[in-house]
C-alpha cells in the first residue's frame, strides 16, 4: 500500500502556539477532498486519535466548528496541538491504513482491542502416506486440509478426542510412527487403527481420513449413513467383529453431535459478534460457527478510549479483529455499523471471496445473536465484579508497602533452574484487569561469570536488562511499560541485589518488594523486605496477603514453566543439530535410519548416502564433521 499513501505533513503545527479549535483550523486551508488518514496530537507530540475520512478537509472541518461535539470529542479537541496527514488512492485503502496506525500507535481516544492473539486450526497433514490429525496455529506451510478457527485450544482438544474416538486416526509425529514396532495406548483403548505396525492398509485408513474430513466440512449425516450402510454390509456377511467396530464409532458420532450443543442448520459459516456496553466497558463476544458447527466462543474486552456509542465501538472491533485473521463468508452483528459495505469491500478483497455483514433482526441468525449478546452481557457483570475487586485490592496493597498510589502495574520476578542448569528468569504482569499474559517475558540467564545456582547473580542480570531495555526504548517514561512496583521472589539478599541495579542505573523512584517464606517457610508467614526498613508480614486472614501469594505463586509457575521447555528443548539436542546443513527433516532420516545421533556420527560414508533424503554432498559434510574432528 505504501505507492497509494503521500504524506501531506510534516507533523508541525502551522502555528505551533495554537491548541483545540484554532490548531485544527489552521490546517484546513493546506487540505483537499482528498480520502486519507488524519492523526491528532497533543502537546508532547503523542498521538490522541487516528481517523479516516472519504474527504479529509471535510471532516477535519467538523472538528473545528466550536461546539456540537459529544464531551469526548471536545476533550481530545482541547488537547489537539498538531496534526498529521496522510492521503490514499481510495476510501478503502484509508480504512486499512486507519487500523494498522491504530494498533501500532495505541491512541488514548481511539477504540483498542487488546488481546489478538491467533486462533488454533486442525490440521489433517497430508506429507505421509497415513496423515496425522492434530492441532495447529500459526501459518498455514504445512501441506494438508486446515479446520477452523476454534476459539481456544480448549475446543481444538475436545473436537480432536471426538474425532480420534470416531474415525481412529493417529496423532503422533512422524518420527514416533516410524519407531514404533508394537502398537501403543491409543489402539488398546481404540483411540487409532495402529497403520505404524501395519494393523490398517493405506486405503482403509485413507478413507477414514476422507470421513473426518467431510466430518469437519459438516457433512456428518452422509458419514454417519454411510458407517450405518457399511455396518449392515458387515453384519449381512457376518463379520460380527467388524460389525461392532462400525456400531462404537456410530455411536460416538451421535454422542459428538448431541454434545456440540449449538448447531444451526441455516448457517454454515459465519462469525456472531455481539457488543455489550456498561458504564464505558465494553465486551464483544464471538461464536465460530463452521460447517454447521459451534466451534466455540471468546469473549474480548476493548479499550473504548470513552466512546458511548456501540457503533463505534463494534466498527473498530471488526476492523482491527480481521486485520490478521481470514474472515468467513459472514459476519453476524448486534448493531450497524457506519461503513458497513466498505468494511465489507475490504474484507471481501482480503478473502477474495465475498463477505457479507449483517444485521440480523428475525429468524435463527437473530437468535445467534441475541444467544451472543446474553453471553456478552454477563461476561461484562462478571468482569466489572472482578475488576471492582481487584481495584480494592490494589488499594490494600498500596497502603501495605506506603506507596503513593494503587500500583497501575506490577511486575513480579522469579527465577528457576535446577542446580544451575537451563537457568530462566520469569516477569509476570498484573494490574486493575487482572494478570497481563501478553506482557509476560522469559529471561534466558546468559552471565558466564554467574556462578551456577547464584540467585542473586541471576536476578541483578534480569532486572539490569529489563531496565536497561525500558531506559532505552522509552527514556521519558511516557509509556505504561514502567511499573509502578517491583514484587521479587526473596528475602534481603534479593532486595539487596536490586537495589544495586537501580543505583547503577539511576531509577531510584520504582519502589520494590522481597517477598520471603517466613518461619518453616510456612505460606500464610510471608515476610515482606524492603531497603532500610525491618521486615514485617501481614496478618494471615488478609485479603491483600492471598493476593500477593497468588502473584507469587504465578511468576513461580511462569518461571517454572519456562524452565521446564527450555529443559525439554536440551534433551532433545544431539550433536546433529551442530551438523551444518543438517535440519529437523535430515535429522530425522538419520535417526530413524541409524536410531541414535551416536551410531550416525560413527557411519561410514556408503551407509551415510544410503539414508533416505541425504545426497552424496551431504553424507561427505557429516562425515568429514564427525571424522576431522576426532
Amino acid at each position: 500500500m505504501t505507492d497509494a499513501v503521500a504524506d501531506h505533513s510534516d507533523g508541525e503545527n502551522p502555528q505551533s502556539e495554537l491548541r483545540g479549535h484554532a490548531c485544527i483550523q489552521a490546517y484546513l486551508k493546506g487540505l483537499d477532498g482528498s480520502p486519507g488518514v488524519y492523526r491528532m496530537l497533543d502537546a508532547q507530540a503523542r498521538v490522541l486519535y487516528v481517523g479516516k475520512a472519504r474527504n479529509l478537509r471535510a471532516r477535519v472541518s467538523n472538528y473545528a466548528r466550536p461546539s456540537g461535539h459529544s464531551g469526548r470529542i471536545a476533550r481530545m479537541i482541547s488537547e489537539t496541538a498538531s496534526m498529521m496527514f496522510l492521503t490514499t488512492r481510495t476510501e478503502t485503502e484509508a480504512l486499512l491504513l486507519e487500523q494498522n496506525l491504530i494498533k501500532q500507535l495505541k491512541p488514548h481516544y481511539n477504540v483498542l482491542l487488546r488481546d489478538d492473539k491467533s486462533f488454533p486450526n486442525i490440521l489433517v497433514a497430508k506429507n505421509h502416506g497415513f496423515p496425522q490429525i492434530k492441532k495447529h496455529r500459526g501459518a498455514k506451510r504445512e501441506k494438508g486440509g486446515y479446520y477452523g478457527p476454534f476459539a481456544s485450544a480448549g475446543a481444538v482438544n475436545r473436537t480432536l478426542n471426538q474425532l480420534q474416538r470416531v474415525f481412529l486416526l493417529r496423532n503422533c509425529t512422524d518420527a514416533t510412527f516410524e519407531s514404533r514396532t508394537r502398537p501403543c495406548l491409543q489402539y488398546q483403548i481404540k483411540r487409532c487403527t495402529a497403520p505404524c505396525v501395519g494393523k490398517i492398509s493405506e486405503e482403509d485408513y485413507g478413507a477414514m481420513v476422507a470421513d473426518a474430513e467431510q466430518f469437519l466440512q459438516g457433512k456428518s449425516t452422509r458419514v454417519q449413513a454411510a458407517l450405518a450402510e457399511e455396518m449392515q454390509e458387515a453384519s449381512d456377511a457376518m463379520e460380527f467383529e467388524r460389525a461392532a467396530a462400525l456400531r462404537d464409532r456410530i455411536r460416538a458420532l451421535t454422542q459428538v453431535q448431541t454434545a456440540q450443543g449449538i448447531n444451526p442448520r441455516g448457517v454454515s459459516e459465519a462469525d456472531v459478534i455481539a457488543l455489550h456496553l456498561d458504564g464505558g466497558q465494553a465486551c464483544v463476544q464471538v461464536f465460530f460457527i463452521r460447517a454447521n458447527q459451534n466451534w466455540g466462543n471468546r469473549d474480548y474486552y476493548p479499550r473504548t478510549g470513552g466512546s458511548d456509542s456501540p457503533e463505534e465501538v463494534l466498527r473498530a472491533f471488526v476492523g482491527q479483529f480481521y486485520d490478521n485473521k481470514q474472515p468467513p463468508r459472514l459476519l453476524l452483528l448486534s448493531h450497524d455499523i457506519e461503513d458497513r459495505e466498505l468494511l465489507e469491500e475490504a474484507l471481501t478483497e482480503k478473502l477474495e471471496r465475498r463477505v457479507e455483514i449483517a444485521v440480523p433482526q428475525r429468524g435463527e441468525k437473530a437468535e445467534l445473536i441475541a444467544g451472543a449478546a446474553r453471553n456478552a452481557r454477563e461476561s461484562l457483570a462478571r468482569k466489572m465484579s472482578e475488576s471492582a475487586t481487584q481495584t480494592k485490592l490494589l488499594k490494600g496493597v498500596a497502603e501495605a508497602f506506603d506507596l503513593d498510589a494503587p500500583p497501575a502495574r506490577i511486575e513480579v520476578y522469579d527465577n528457576s533452574h535446577i542446580q544451575g542448569t537451563n537457568a530462566v528468569g520469569g516477569m509476570i504482569v498484573a494490574g486493575a484487569e487482572g494478570y497481563l499474559k501478553s506482557q509476560y517475558r522469559k529471561f534466558n540467564i546468559k552471565g558466564t561469570e554467574i556462578t551456577p545456582g547464584d540467585d542473586f547473580g541471576m536476578m541483578k542480570e534480569v532486572l539490569l536488562r529489563r531496565f536497561q531495555r525500558l531506559l532505552k526504548e522509552d527514556p521519558d517514561r511516557q509509556s505504561e511499560a514502567w511499573p509502578d512496583l517491583l514484587l521479587i521472589d526473596g528475602g534481603a539478599g534479593q532486595v539487596s541485589a536490586v537495589a544495586e541495579i537501580m543505583k547503577e542505573l539511576g531509577i531510584d523512584d520504582v519502589p520494590f518488594v522481597g517477598v520471603a517464606k517466613g518461619i518453616d517457610r510456612d505460606a500464610g508467614k510471608e515476610e515482606f523486605h524492603r531497603v532500610g526498613k525491618r521486615p514485617f508480614a501481614l496478618r494471615r486472614n488478609d485479603p491483600v496477603l492471598y493476593f500477593i501469594q497468588r502473584l507469587r505463586d504465578e511468576a513461580h509457575r511462569f518461571a517454572i514453566g519456562t524452565h521446564r521447555a527450555k529443559r525439554s528443548k536440551a534433551i532433545g539436542l544431539t550433536t546433529l543439530d551442530d551438523v551444518p546443513g543438517v535440519g529437523a527433516t535430515r535429522k530425522r532420516a538419520l535417526l530413524a535410519h541409524f536410531g541414535s545421533a551416536k551410531a550416525a556420527s560413527r557411519a561410514n560414508l556408503a551407509d551415510l548416502k544410503a539414508v533416505s533424503g541425504i545426497s552424496e554432498a551431504m553424507a561427505q559434510t557429516i562425515y568429514d564433521y564427525f571424522h576431522e574432528r576426532g
